[in-house]
């Protein structure tokens, strides 16, 4: 039996996100914990979020013995790109976007 927990329009560019999250695919999740104390990304404080409500969300239906958790699959999609504009010279404005990304952790018992 397994537990999803799902994070969407996070404010982190899912290219930086994804290079956290593939450190704890199939890790335990005493491992994935550490994994993530440890990381020296901003994005591992949003994952380490997502993750903790995948546990709490296995813990919820009472049949999941939380402490045999792994986490099964992690995933980061593209959201939804905030477009905006920076001032340049010469009374100019340059394009830019603010990348969302959703993140999906997937936790099952080993």
């Amino acid at each position: 039996m397994e537990a999803t927990a799902t994070a969407k329009f996070m404010r982190v560019s899912p290219r930086k996100a994804r290079l956290v999250v593939d450190l704890i695919r199939g890790k335990k999740i005493s491992e994935a914990r550490t994994i993530l104390a440890l990381a020296n990304k901003a994005s591992a404080a949003t994952v380490k979020k997502v993750l903790d409500s995948a546990i709490a969300n296995a813990g919820q239906t009472g049949v999941i013995d939380v402490g045999t958790l792994y986490v099964k699959s992690a995933c980061v999609n593209q959201g939804a790109s905030q477009k905006r504009f920076r001032p340049a010279p010469m009374g100019r404005a340059h394009k830019y976007k603010r990348r969302t990304s959703h993140i999906t952790i997937v936790v099952d018992e080993a």
